[in-house]
């Protein structure tokens, strides 16, 4: 039994006619570039966000920088984020010519808030935080909103992987703040490419946003502001609105469903399994285990030898990397001890869909049989 990590074959299998129709709709208008599916799209993702407004865009990276530029972040300015995630969080704050701080993360792979505090209280110029709601689990938004009003910072919510998470009933993006996405295929909401979007509260801020991801035009041939080239296009856009969207709930209710299982079948006691703060509202975008660092070889080797395809997950951290490294030293604040534990610990097993009740069982069943 072969086992996926992302199975886009039975994707298609499930989706595949009604998007050659959305592709064809979109085709047989004549208008492929910021037209009605785009602005469909855009209502409809506010609303299951629950936010008032949405803007897309060319994929994850750029809507943090959008929202960065929103706000005015820009050369000599820090910002405050995790060095576990994906490098693009890292490079959008770089894009925008400002310098990341790095703190530690909690128990979840989360921005940690005590670290967090350290961080505001030592190293002036910090204009903005960015959380990253890993592995589809939300960070501590309560804690951390928090501390941006005591510090008079805004929050921007790296939620690439943790469209439709809540935590404690709580979700993405609430009260207004701004929420960045990313559609890439293997998101919980992805496309047949890349895309992302911004949710935010303000309309004078989505306008701008919208004016910055097209050149920075105001009206036809007007630039107002130095934009990008970040569209997010009338193919994925339709597809998004009329093929992925409706299915996401769907799809967010299987995840959980199998990291339950997952959860409560594994119980090999060399391999620690993370909860998440909020098991039942996390977006289970990944399953995450911990396994010892001299040991993870042998169970990656074990796991492909039952036929389960495995994934691990930012084994450099951010401030570790030689893109940041050769700029400087990067700006770290306090011990990384338990993000190391993650580079070095972390392997992600098969969570998607289209799984079946027997590849999730034969997940369990390798696992277990794992000696250590």
């Amino acid at each position: 039994m072969r086992v996926l990590a992302n199975d886009f074959g039975r994707l298609w299998l499930d989706c595949g006619q009604d998007y050659t129709d959305a592709v064809s709709k979109v085709g047989s208008s004549g208008w492929y570039i910021l037209g009605s599916q785009v602005t469909a799209f855009e209502a409809s993702l506010a609303a299951y966000c629950g936010s008032a407004h949405a803007v897309g865009c060319a994929n994850g990276m750029d809507a943090l920088e959008i929202a960065l530029r929103l706000i005015g972040v820009g050369p000599g300015d820090k910002v405050l984020t995790t060095p576990l995630s994906a490098f693009a969080t890292g490079l959008a704050v770089l894009r925008v010519g400002a310098e990341p701080v790095y703190c530690d993360v909690d128990e979840h792979g989360a921005l940690d808030p005590a670290a967090a505090k350290t961080a505001l209280d030592e190293v002036p110029g910090i204009r903005a935080m960015i959380p990253v709601h890993l592995f589809g689990h939300m960070a501590n938004v309560a804690a951390l909103s928090a501390l941006a009003k005591d510090y008079d910072i805004p929050i921007i919510e790296d939620a690439a992987q943790a469209i439709g998470a809540k935590r404690d009933g709580v979700g993405v993006g609430a009260e207004g703040r701004t929420a960045c996405y990313s559609f890439y295929p293997t998101k919980n909401l992805g496309v047949i490419g890349d895309g992302g979007a911004l949710v935010l509260g303000d309309g004078a801020s989505a306008e701008a946003a919208r004016s910055l991801r097209n050149y920075g035009q105001t009206e036809k041939y007007v630039h107002d502001l130095v934009g990008l080239n970040s569209r997010l296009d009338e193919l994925h856009a339709a597809t998004l609105e009329h093929v992925f969207l409706p299915k996401l709930n769907g799809w967010l209710n299987k995840r959980r469903a199998i990291a339950s299982t997952y959860l409560d079948g594994i119980t090999n006691p060399h391999v620690t399994r993370l909860t998440g703060p909020d098991p039942a509202g996390s977006g289970w975008h990944l399953f995450p285990v911990l396994v010892a660092k001299d040991r993870r070889d042998d169970f990656l080797a074990h796991m492909q030898a039952h036929d389960v395809q495995m994934g691990l997950h930012y084994p450099i951290l951010i401030p570790h990397q030689k893109a940041m490294t050769e700029r400087g030293t990067p700006v770290v604040v306090g011990s990384l001890q338990t993000a190391e534990r993650f580079a070095n610990e972390e392997v992600s097993l098969p969570i998607n869909p289209y799984l079946t009740d027997a590849e999730v069982d034969h997940v369990i069943t390798s696992v277990n049989a794992w000696t250590g």
